[in-house]
């Protein structure tokens, strides 16, 4: 019980920082743990990581101020031309840009962190970024904990 909600703080702590690591900090779980608590813990990572990215979804929506991306937004350049070019693709096909996030959030290619504030540039309704968030990463963190179980299982030593 205490290995989940530690996961938890972890995990949200990682979303609101990109220096810290969720996924090491389960691989190490991996080894002193059993399937079940892997199981948990993984959950729990996927509800703190959902809840750490909600701030950088407000940045992007412009409820929470970050002067850095209005400079980024107010000065023509690349990155304007990639939002303006992205939230045309996103608003044409609403099922891109949930795509794009259920990539990011899975693979973490594009970045996770750049790809949730474009959620709040694009005006994604915040509920299917959560939920969508949550689905991803809960896969992501239970093949992170179960292969390796599975492999310590399977494979000879």
């Amino acid at each position: 019980m205490v290995e989940t909600a530690l996961a938890f703080v972890v995990a949200t702590a990682a979303g609101l920082v990109p220096l810290i690591n969720i996924e090491l900090y389960l691989l190490g779980a991996v080894a002193v743990l059993d399937d079940g608590a892997l199981v948990a813990m993984a959950v729990a990572a996927a509800v703190g990581q959902t809840l750490g990215k909600i701030p950088y979804y407000y940045v992007g929506y412009g409820t929470i101020s970050a002067p850095w991306l209005k400079r980024q937004a107010a000065t023509p350049g690349k990155w304007s031309e990639r939002v303006n070019r992205w939230r045309a693709k996103a608003e044409a096909r609403p099922a891109w840009g949930a795509g794009l996030l259920a990539l990011s959030s899975f693979a973490s290619v594009p970045p996770f962190m750049v790809v949730s504030v474009l959620a709040g540039v694009l005006r994604m309704n915040l509920v299917l970024f959560c939920v969508i968030t949550f689905v991803t990463r809960t896969a992501r963190f239970l093949i992170l904990v179960l292969a390796p179980a599975w492999a310590m299982d399977v494979l000879p030593v």
